[in-house]
């Protein structure tokens, strides 16, 4: 039989729902260099709604603006890679939005297992 939904079960149903997607953003993002997060990102998108009111709805957010982000400066690198002179410039610009989207997703989890919102 089906139980409505407390609040309770309602938050931590969400936190864990986040805990999953910072593991598959860090999965994707290891392993792809951050192509394949478009998946968990749409999940992030998808489930938010449902977070509402909990501590991982800023979680979701988060990680939807780490994943932009990220794709910004990594297409910046691509079209400095593209022009030659800029490769250099566009190696240091990887390397920083790598390092960059690394430490989001740890503090991220880090505070999401604390209980504590992410930053805004």
């Amino acid at each position: 039989m089906n139980q409505p939904l407390t609040i309770e079960r309602k938050a931590e149903d969400a936190i864990n729902m986040a805990r999953i997607l910072y593991a598959a953003h860090a999965v994707t993002f290891f392993f792809s260099l951050g192509l394949l997060s478009i998946v968990p990102l749409i999940i992030n998108y998808a489930k938010r709604p449902d977070a509402e009111g909990t501590i991982a709805y800023s979680h979701h957010g988060w990680m939807i603006r780490s994943f932009w982000w990220y794709a910004a400066w990594m297409i910046i690198g691509g079209v400095l890679f593209a022009t030659l002179i800029g490769i250099p410039i566009a190696f240091g610009i990887w390397g920083l939005a790598w390092l960059w989207k690394a430490y989001r997703l740890i503090r991220g989890f880090i505070d999401l297992n604390n209980n504590r919102a992410a930053p805004e």
